[in-house]
């Protein structure tokens, strides 16, 4: 019989707004060709998932508490299941109580690690500690750990010391090829006023230290002449980081010009056609556990420029399908610059560039299917003891 799996998740269809909403996602369709999943995730009703709102007498409070008040509705609709699949920490309090509950194996994949997101408190406050406090007890007692990297892997060990290392399994995180491939129209930039006559700098992203955002916008004021930076950036973690980056961005027009902010959530083919017409994508991440933005990128021939951070440089090859720079953040600046000076050395030969995104698509091809990643996934559901 196949396997039955709970999946649990924050994000899903239409609401994704993260790398981990796009891999649950792409994760379920596949799985579904090989055993029985049912989703649960948060929010207003689906028609191909169970979806569970905040409750109402929990509407004004932090959200970390909203949190585990969807995590317990969660778990008392969850039955008849032989092992349950938790991503992020919003969801692994739910995956950890259904599985003592039923008495089945707890999967997690582990996309972000809140111990390495000290800003979180910037937006969670005390819920902060609450955050950690569900991560670190749902990866003690988890039959199995999914790691999107081997960054990620040695970064689970390292924050949790007392997890078993032969729990913890790496499974890379994919891209679909057949939809991240070359747009060759430009009516989605001309709707949107981005050019379409000169080679542009692109980042997608959510507003979040996380993203390194004003690290690149301090770089593009050394980016050669000439070249426009395009920032797909919304949904800031606070209102004073929206506004920092707001600030940075008038900043930098009113020096050199060439921004343009698209400031809200756009379409899957608007992005693909924006990543295929760039000279670069540009990946500033002061954390990634893999970065799947990068991939996207790759399947639309596009050229890397990203941060060498947890699982990046697993992605991007230097010098064959991007350019890595080294981050460290006790010398931020120094990191600017050197970024600044990747991006003048791509935009500086158009063909190595093309080559580099030709190799960059192959690679995303060959490496990173997830039909292979879905197999991968119901192993270690079996490696965890599920029937």
């Amino acid at each position: 019989m196949p396997v039955r799996t709970g999946l649990i998740t924050r994000e899903w269809p239409p609401s994704n707004y993260g790398g981990a909403g796009v891999h649950v996602e792409y994760l379920v369709r596949e799985l579904r060709q090989l055993i029985d999943v049912e989703v649960h995730c948060f929010g207003e009703p689906r028609t191909d998932a169970i979806a569970h709102p905040t409750p109402a007498d929990l509407a004004a409070a932090n959200p970390a508490l909203q949190t585990l008040g969807v995590d317990l509705d969660i778990t008392s609709a969850i039955s008849d299941v032989d092992v349950v699949h938790s991503h992020t920490w919003y969801a692994n309090m739910a995956g950890h109580l259904t599985g003592l509950m039923l008495d089945v194996p707890r999967v997690i994949t582990a996309h972000s690690l809140e111990p390495l997101r000290p800003w979180k408190e910037e937006q969670l406050g005390g819920g902060y500690r609450i955050s950690r406090w569900v991560e670190s007890t749902a990866y003690h007692h988890s039959e199995a750990i999914i790691a999107v990297s081997a960054g990620m892997r040695a970064d689970v060990l390292a924050c949790y010391p007392e997890v078993d290392p032969d729990r913890v399994h790496v499974v890379h995180n994919g891209i679909d090829t057949e939809q991240y491939k070359p747009d060759p129209a430009t009516d989605v930039l001309t709707r949107l006023g981005v050019p379409t006559d000169e080679p542009y700098v692109l980042f997608v992203g959510r507003i979040t230290r996380q993203k390194g955002i004003n690290h690149l916008l301090r770089a593009a004021a050394r980016f050669a002449p000439g070249i426009p930076l395009v920032l797909c950036a919304s949904s800031p973690d606070t209102p004073e980081m929206g506004q920092e980056v707001a600030d940075a961005v008038d900043s930098l027009n009113a020096t050199r010009g060439g921004v343009y902010w698209l400031d809200t959530q756009l379409q899957r083919s608007d992005v693909i056609q924006l990543l295929s017409h760039a000279l670069l994508f540009a990946c500033p991440s002061v954390y990634e556990p893999l970065g799947i933005v990068n991939l996207e990128a790759m399947g639309c021939e596009t050229p890397v420029v990203a941060s060498a951070v947890g699982g990046i440089p697993e992605v991007v090859v230097d010098g064959e399908t991007g350019i890595l720079v080294p981050f460290d953040a006790d010398h931020t600046e120094d990191f600017e610059v050197r970024f600044a000076d990747a991006v003048n050395q791509v935009a500086a030969d158009p063909a190595a560039a093309a080559e580099m995104g030709r190799r960059g698509r192959q690679r995303a091809i060959q490496a990173f299917g997830w039909d292979t990643i879905a197999a991968r996934t119901v192993e270690v559901y079996r490696a965890a003891g599920a029937k």
